[in-house]
């Protein structure tokens, strides 16, 4: 389902491509869904602890891709991680102290949107981190994830690749509409004008952190809806057979005819809202 890459005049409009419709995206994800959803039933089965990293530029996607795996999963067993710059304490701490507490536990799955490779990205581009730091996390960052792996997590990472011409419009689209101006910050802003120095950063960290325990995935998402698709097939591929037998539920019929809900004590359901 990779893009088909037609010339370059995607580079000058990133409408031009062909690019996958909301209603073919709705037909082609839904499949999908039932199969995360027999994957999430397989996890709770066997005790697994699955861990998927997410990681990109700003407006690659991330957000959509965990809600598009997430939103048909049962919430107590599916987790989203989207943590905040670290507080004062957390930063006098070991780097990688803070994500330990949000790894999977057994029967469970952990989305984390970004993640301890902050640290390689935003961190060493913006400035937060010294060079001693970045180094000291690429090195530590593969012993970490193996200790990861061999105690038993199913680790995937995925970034999320992205050209300049669709960052930008993307980041105008956020800055124009009211429902999605809260996903930039100053800092975005100021990011977006060092793309080069991300793609850089992107490609040491790849360099270093790039391992045959904890393999990286790159997918193209230039076509945001297709570049689902792509990510949740692959990552429904890297695991077995999912299927469960599920537990049969009794259904019997009501005894009599369905009651309406009534309050008899002080509190009223307030009136339906106006739609004309």
């Amino acid at each position: 389902m990779g893009n088909n890459g037609k010339g370059k005049d995607k580079d000058k409009d990133p409408e031009s491509d062909d690019r996958v419709g909301k209603q073919q995206y709705s037909d082609l994800l839904a499949p999908l869904q039932v199969e995360l959803n027999n994957l999430a039933r397989w996890v709770q089965h066997h005790q697994k602890r699955v861990l998927i990293l997410f990681e990109g530029r700003d407006t690659a996607g991330k957000g959509g891709v965990i809600n598009a795996i997430s939103e048909t999963l049962n919430p107590r067993m599916c987790h989203v991680v989207a943590l905040s710059k670290p507080t004062e304490t957390e930063q006098a701490q070991w780097y990688f102290q803070r994500h330990v507490a949000h790894l999977p536990a057994g029967g469970n799955i952990v989305l984390m949107d970004r993640s301890w490779y902050n640290r390689a990205g935003v961190e060493k581009v913006m400035g937060y981190s010294s060079d001693e730091q970045v180094q000291r996390f690429l090195k530590q960052a593969p012993a970490f994830e193996k200790l990861l792996v061999d105690d038993g997590i199913l680790l995937f990472k995925y970034w999320l690749t992205v050209d300049q011409a669709e960052q930008e419009q993307r980041m105008a689209e956020r800055l124009n509409d009211p429902l999605k101006r809260w996903k930039l910050s100053p800092i975005d802003l100021e990011a977006r004008l060092k793309y080069k120095e991300y793609g850089q950063a992107r490609d040491a960290m790849l360099e270093a952190t790039h391992t045959k325990h904890a393999p990286w995935t790159l997918v193209d998402f230039n076509d945001q809806r297709r570049g689902r698709l792509t990510l949740i097939r692959h990552l429904l591929d890297q695991l077995p057979d999912c299927q469960v037998p599920e537990a049969q539920l009794a259904f019997p019929p009501l005894s009599g005819k369905p009651a309406k809900e009534k309050f008899d004590g002080p509190v009223k359901p307030i009136p339906l809202a106006n739609l004309d």
